[in-house]
């Protein structure tokens, strides 16, 4: 498939320049609820079973509301009024498009092919799931209390956080890593996160990426992490993604629909942090091509899948590897996976 170029065709670009617009004013219409369920299988010696990966704890995906699914052309403001024509939403896109001068441009690959065995742990939850908890909620849950076992076996034996964008600069300009480093990766931004995850990852002087789903936050539902949390989480030296804007699954989607969810979530968690959005979580791990050259494009530097295994390589950065941490396991456990993907990455 070809590269897509910065700036689109004219006919993309007013198309996608008005799915932008219904971004930036408030969301009034009723909500659609659906089910939405992820589903991905860690291989390996240890037969598991294989259980669907569910982000929504209670209510599922929720809907876009009627304004957003209209055809550009139907789309009104909240007040009532059109929005601006295309010409107009075509040089905004534009705009919002170009670097700027306090933009931070994908590193410069050095011409050196790189691969480098670095586990990226993948969590959900980080709290007791509940007794009246189903079995998708129970896989998603690592406790507390597992969660501090997992950091101090971490800990003891010689692991250092480090984060996505120092991986990057690893595999694309040499830049040096600790001997043994490991990445702790949290999807969904569920506010666990913050109250149980977040507090013992300050214990043990670890840091962590936190992909969340900018709808959530918007809603202030309350099983999410708010803004207010998503603030506090890189005041704290924590490395903040998105994970979306509501969680569909990307592939096969629109070139408009796929810009919709990856450009607005990123710009929204900006607005918050004031630092450039550099990561990516596919959502469910479904992306195609077309995904990963729109990612590109909106600058984004890398992404993370639901394939297991710990070996990235710099001709694969939107394709980086990670090892799941299910709610089932107990420290043998983790200590069995961890070494088993570190074995076979």
């Amino acid at each position: 498939m070809a590269k897509i170029p910065l700036f689109f065709s004219v006919r993309k670009r007013w198309a996608v320049g008005a799915i932008l617009a219904v971004l930036a004013v408030a969301t009034t219409a009723a909500l659609v609820r659906g089910e939405a369920r992820d589903i991905d299988v860690q291989d390996g010696a240890r037969p598991q079973t294989v259980v669907e990966d569910e982000w929504s704890g209670s209510s599922g995906q929720a809907g876009l509301g009627r304004q957003a699914l209209m055809r550009p052309a139907e789309r009104t403001t909240a007040s009532g009024s059109e929005i601006d024509s295309p010409s107009d939403e075509m040089e905004r896109l534009g705009r919002r498009l170009t670097p700027t001068a306090t933009s931070v441009p994908l590193p410069t690959p050095d011409g050196t092919t790189r691969e480098l065995i670095v586990p990226v742990l993948m969590y959900h939850h980080i709290g007791d799931p509940g007794p009246d908890a189903d079995a998708i909620r129970r896989d998603l849950s690592v406790s507390p209390s597992n969660f501090e076992s997992q950091l101090r076996y971490l800990v003891e034996r010689g692991y250092e956080s480090i984060s996505l964008e120092a991986l990057v600069m690893h595999l694309q300009a040499g830049q040096p890593l600790p001997a043994k480093p490991v990445i702790l990766t949290f999807d969904d931004g569920f506010k666990d996160q913050y109250s149980n995850a977040y507090p013992l990852l300050q214990k043990y002087g670890f840091a962590g990426t936190f992909f969340v789903i900018t709808f959530f936050a918007d809603q202030n539902r309350p099983e999410y992490l708010s803004w207010s949390e998503v603030e506090l989480l890189h005041a704290g030296g924590m490395e903040i993604g998105s994970h979306s804007y509501t969680h569909p699954s990307l592939s096969g989607q629109t070139f408009d629909y796929v810009v919709w969810q990856a450009l607005g979530s990123k710009e929204a968690i900006e607005a918050r942090t004031n630092e450039p959005v550099r990561f990516f979580s596919y959502p469910s791990g479904q992306y195609d091509e077309l995904v990963m050259q729109v990612l590109r494009s909106a600058g984004y530097w890398a992404a993370v899948t639901v394939e297991p295994g710990s070996l990235q390589s710099s001709e694969r950065t939107f394709e980086l590897r990670r090892v799941r941490v299910r709610g089932s396991y107990d420290l043998e456990d983790f200590d069995y996976w961890l070494s088993h993907w570190l074995s076979y990455p």
